[in-house]
């Protein structure tokens, strides 16, 4: 096994539970924050810590798991409700120690159901839990609302009770094994960008080797500090927290909420604690442009200054990442202290555990600004081809009907193989084998992941891009292939103070007069968007078309939060053609474009109120489908008015 030690006197841990009790006795560490919660008072902006040591932390994740083992049996599964914070960072670490299968789940608020709701239930479904640990008021609000019928047949702890037990003896726990290298130890979900969630299991020595790797990709150690607001729930933001045990690092925390409701906070927590290291989706970076950055704080007389010389990880997930807004960011944040070489590209998926690869390189020499591609970063350097030692996570980019290696310059589908591969997806032994069990000509006893994203290889540092996902690809009357985010970023380029970034899908759909397949285009207008909504969607489809050659059939302009993404803020761009089709969005405006030759009319409907509901859209479509047109054109109650322009 690969060696990384901070003290030649132990070796590597096979699961990451067991690093716990090696940071407690040592006296450097016993006394040490792992994790610092911070909270954000949202009326006042005051802020609070609250601090848990590496002793602390083993002594608490001993006592829950022995709470736990009370109850449970060892390789139980159990369904983690409990609200974001540190107890949720104790009973993580605690069912790994007590031999559970977590199944990490966010909290639906039992009085409103929706897609919530629909995971939970997909979840207790898929996994058979034998019980659930949530905050004590949330067990009590479940047992009293429209859930209750549906988990009846679940066991119900209290994750309070569980953190307030009785303290064992030291080592009470040492007569348990806990989760060994080959035992599941969590079964995560896919994000859903490109379809319904996958459950994936994810043994407890994948996952050791998953974050040692990532450990040593970004050089992490006890020196580094971490800031992280990521949901701990979502794979990314639970790898961190392994990370930073097996780093023996410390951890910033705060809730997305926070940070959605003021983005400045993370800046704020960077500086505060000098952080090394941050992960974030790519989206954080204009959000915080808009909403938090320096000149627009600075002119507000925002009291707490920002620092972020400390950084050397900024690290960007969730491809692919446009180099245009990073280099905004950074010319921004570069008057704070923030570097560009600090910038950290970087490549992950649930069925790899979470870390793949990242494009950043610690050595000192190494330039300042990364390459790009088609306007976007790279996300891993891959070795030379004439390289000796095979990599410890093999990524290759392969025709997808061949399973050949393309060469460098063509773009594929990429393939990854290593032993942070998941096991699979549970219950689902066809879709597993076809995403596992990707076999390589030439290459065998190698088994690799077909992760359904496209990549493709450049320069002579082997630079790898991430263009987007296989099923996501559009292609133009000439057969020349565009991936869906190229569309979405032209289309956001038309307008971008009156749309929002990151919320506009881009997908083809039938036509409403036919069965012809048409590019469409749904944009969430910003809130309090005004103006000539015909002119809006009319430069849409212009933008479009100079950019990308892609002539768009349908635009449709709605309401702030209706465009459906996952938890980590990825378009569902499948989930939006489908409410598209089921006519379940709440419309502001729309326009048809009849004619692909983009000589025909635009026909558009709106609310001259701004207020379109639901059934007003369902109503005028029908209308387009056959029911007379004037009916739902002049009908009273909609009070529509129907426009004819011409291109």
């Amino acid at each position: 096994m690969a060696t990384e030690n901070y003290d030649p006197c132990y070796p590597d841990q096979p699961t990451v539970h067991r690093y716990l009790p090696l940071w407690a006795r040592m006296p450097a560490f016993a006394a040490k924050p792992a994790f610092v919660w911070a909270a954000d008072d949202a009326a006042t902006g005051a802020m609070s810590y609250t601090a848990i040591t590496y002793s602390e932390l083993n002594a608490a994740v001993d006592r829950m798991s022995s709470g736990l083992l009370g109850t449970l049996r060892r390789g139980d599964t159990v369904l983690v409700l409990a609200s974001p914070g540190l107890r949720l960072v104790k009973l993580l670490f605690a069912c790994q120690r007590a031999g559970l299968t977590a199944v990490p789940v966010i909290p639906p608020d039992p009085s409103r159901p929706g897609p919530a709701h629909a995971h939970l239930l997909r979840g207790v479904s898929q996994t058979r839990p034998s019980a659930a640990v949530a905050d004590a008021r949330y067990v009590a609000a479940v047992a009293s609302s429209r859930l209750a019928a549906a988990l009846s047949g679940l066991r119900w702890l209290s994750v309070d009770a569980l953190d307030e037990g009785e303290a064992g003896l030291p080592g009470a726990m040492a007569g348990h094994a806990g989760c060994g290298a080959g035992d599941a130890y969590l079964v995560q979900y896919t994000s859903g960008a490109t379809g319904v969630p996958k459950p994936v299991v994810v043994t407890a020595g994948s996952a050791a080797h998953n974050v040692r790797a990532a450990r040593r990709a970004y050089d992490l150690g006890p020196g580094s500090t971490i800031v992280s607001w990521l949901p701990q729930y979502h794979d990314c933001g639970l790898m961190f927290l392994l990370l930073t045990v097996v780093s023996g690092a410390t951890c910033v925390l705060a809730s997305p909420d926070a940070f959605l409701r003021r983005p400045r906070l993370w800046l704020e927590l960077i500086s505060e604690f000098k952080a090394t290291c941050t992960p974030v989706p790519s989206f954080t970076l204009p959000l915080v442009l808009r909403r938090g950055g320096g000149r627009s704080a600075s002119a507000h007389g925002l009291r707490r200054p920002v620092q972020l010389g400390s950084l050397r990880n900024l690290i960007l997930i969730n491809e692919p990442i446009y180099k245009a807004c990073v280099d905004e960011f950074v010319a921004e944040f570069g008057r704070h202290g923030l570097r560009a070489e600090s910038v950290s590209p970087s490549y992950g998926l649930a069925e790899n555990c979470t870390f793949v690869s990242t494009a950043w390189r610690s050595t000192s020499g190494r330039v300042g600004r990364l390459p790009s591609y088609k306007k976007l970063l790279p996300s891993a350097r891959l070795p030379s081809s004439r390289a000796h030692e095979a990599p410890e996570i093999d990524i290759v980019v392969v025709d997808e009907k061949t399973g050949e290696p393309v060469r460098d310059g063509t773009e594929g589908e990429v393939w990854v193989s290593s032993p942070s591969n998941a096991s699979g997806y549970l219950g689902h032994p066809s879709a597993s084998h076809e995403a596992f069990f990707g076999r390589m000509p030439g290459r065998a006893g190698s088994r690799f992941v077909r992760t359904g994203d496209r990549g493709v290889v450049t320069g002579p540092e082997r630079y790898l891009y991430i263009v987007g996902r296989s099923v996501d690809v559009v292609f133009t009357p000439l057969n020349i292939s565009v991936h869906a985010h190229y569309i979405e970023t032209a289309a956001l380029g038309s307008a971008p103070d009156r749309l929002r970034g990151g919320c506009i899908a881009a997908f083809t759909a039938p036509a409403t007069r036919s069965s012809k397949e048409q590019m469409c285009v749904v944009a969430e207008l910003q809130k309090g968007s005004g103006g000539d909504h015909t002119s809006l969607c009319d430069g849409i489809r212009g933008s479009v078309w100079e950019a990308e050659r892609v002539r768009v059939g349908r635009v449709m302009l709605v309401e702030s939060g209706a465009v459906p993404k996952t938890t980590s803020g990825k378009v569902r761009r499948g989930a939006a053609r489908e409410k598209l089709v089921a006519r379940r969005y709440p419309v502001v405006f729309e326009a048809l474009y009849d004619n692909g030759d983009g000589e025909g009319s635009t026909r558009a409907v709106r609310d001259e109120d701004g207020e379109m509901e639901e059934r007003c859209a369902a109503s005028w479509m029908a209308g387009e489908g056959g029911v007379p047109a004037m009916a739902t054109a002049l009908g009273g109650a909609s009070r529509r008015v129907r426009v004819q322009s011409f291109l």
